[in-house]
This record gives C-alpha cells, structure tokens and sequence, in this order.
C-alpha cells in the first residue's frame, strides 16, 4: 500500500517542512484519494441512472402507436 501512495498518491516528494509538513502531506494524498473514490462513484450512480432513464424512454412497448400502423392479425 506504501508503494501505491507514493505513486498514484503523490508522496514521493515531499515539499513541506519538518514532521508537522510530513503529517499534513500524508493526510492530503489520503483526502485526495479518498475524494477521488468519492467521484467514481459517482460518476458510476450518474451513468446508472441515466442508462435507466433513456432505457426507459427507448423501449419499443412504452410509445402509443400511430392508428393505422399497427399490424393485423389474421
């Protein structure tokens, strides 16, 4: 874990000062990871909800038919 935090977390350089500027740097790659897993989710909920509601628009059963159009059974 470690070794993704300095990666994909930005930890590797450090440009803050002393123990204190080494506690705030780890704790703002954590807050920006853990808002970047907020925003996937996110954006997961949003292509969820619009695949619903255009699936339900384009059903082929949900529109009346035009008179005249529909087929006959015979």
């Amino acid at each position: 874990m470690i070794g993704h935090a300095k990666n994909d977390g930005k930890l590797g350089r450090n440009y803050l000062l002393g123990h204190d500027g080494d506690r705030i740097n780890a704790l703002l790659a954590a807050a920006g990871h853990n808002l970047s897993l907020a925003l996937r989710k996110l954006r997961l909920l949003f292509a969820q909800v619009l695949a619903d509601l255009l699936g339900s628009v384009a059903k082929h059963d949900s529109w009346p038919r035009l008179p005249g159009t529909q087929k006959s059974i015979a």
